[in-house]
């Protein structure tokens, strides 16, 4: 019989690993991509508003150990939505957290809008997430993320578990937006709490830069139309929304109707299917 140590090193180099690297010149130019392991990026060109990058987890999904990277760099001027094929699901961990490094830096006048499907966690899964993104002083940025967890049409729940999300952003070389997330231990009963969640499984964050007051109204204004919970503020220029559902659907039917009153209304067409 193997060892416990055997059994160790077997199971660490049996974790998917992938990196994807894309490189974007101004409109009108080609992106460039580096990809590794299980990730990849095509480039669809069948995006009504910017061009386009479609990420792609070849692994089928995200376990314990498991470790992603992404890394955008857009030159001055470039353009870019980012998304992904597919909902990211993140598998019941042995203990260790699978981890997602997403890395950005933006040149002058250049505009990002990053915007996957859903992240879906299991039962026991175990998420360590980072996105950084650097901007020059007048880049243009959306992020856009959501959480589900378990699949409530499929009777699931995610009774124990941990996910940890650190955002860090910066503009001309100045820290702007700063955040770190952590829901770990028995993740149903604490999503049940009002200050957290009151009882809804579904959870997402937009956050815009440059962001005024009249965009955060404007999200105010489609209040009738949602199916959750959605709160808005903007402050120094910056503008963040959360969203909070009873499940996956409404939570992405409130995330359209947050992008549409901020103009974003062209999404990728991988996004809305």
């Amino acid at each position: 019989m193997p060892s416990p140590s055997e059994l160790a090193a077997a199971f660490a180099a049996n974790r998917a690993r992938g990196r994807v690297a894309v490189t974007a010149a101004p409109a009108g130019m080609p992106c460039a991509a580096a990809e590794a392991g299980a990730l990849r990026v095509r480039f669809p060109h069948a995006c009504a508003g910017l061009p386009e990058a479609v990420l792609v987890n070849t692994a089928g999904g995200m376990a314990g150990g498991d470790h992603f990277e992404v890394d955008v760099a857009l030159a001055p001027g470039a353009r870019l939505a980012v998304t992904t094929a597919a909902a990211e699901k993140v598998y019941r961990s042995l203990g260790s957290d699978a981890r997602l490094e997403v890395t950005a830096s933006l040149g002058e006048d250049a505009e990002l809008v990053w915007l996957p499907r859903e992240t879906i966690l299991f039962d026991r899964a175990r998420l360590a997430r980072t996105i950084t993104v650097t901007l020059a002083a007048d880049a243009r940025l959306v992020v856009a993320e959501t959480a589900v967890f378990g699949r409530t049409t499929m009777g699931e729940s995610v009774r124990c578990g941990a996910f940890a999300d650190r955002w860090r952003v910066r503009r001309g070389g100045r820290l702007i937006f700063a955040e770190s997330f952590r829901l770990e231990g028995a993740v149903s009963a604490r999503l049940g709490d009002a200050a957290i969640a009151g009882g809804r499984r579904a959870l997402g964050t937009v956050l815009m830069t440059p962001g005024s007051q009249a965009s955060a109204d404007a999200v105010r204004d489609a209040a009738g139309g949602f199916a959750g919970e959605v709160g808005v503020s903007a402050w120094n220029g910056t503008l963040l929304t959360r969203l909070a559902a009873a499940d996956g659907a409404c939570l992405r039917h409130d995330l359209v109707l947050v992008l549409a009153a901020l103009g974003h209304r062209a999404l990728p067409r991988l996004f809305l299917n």
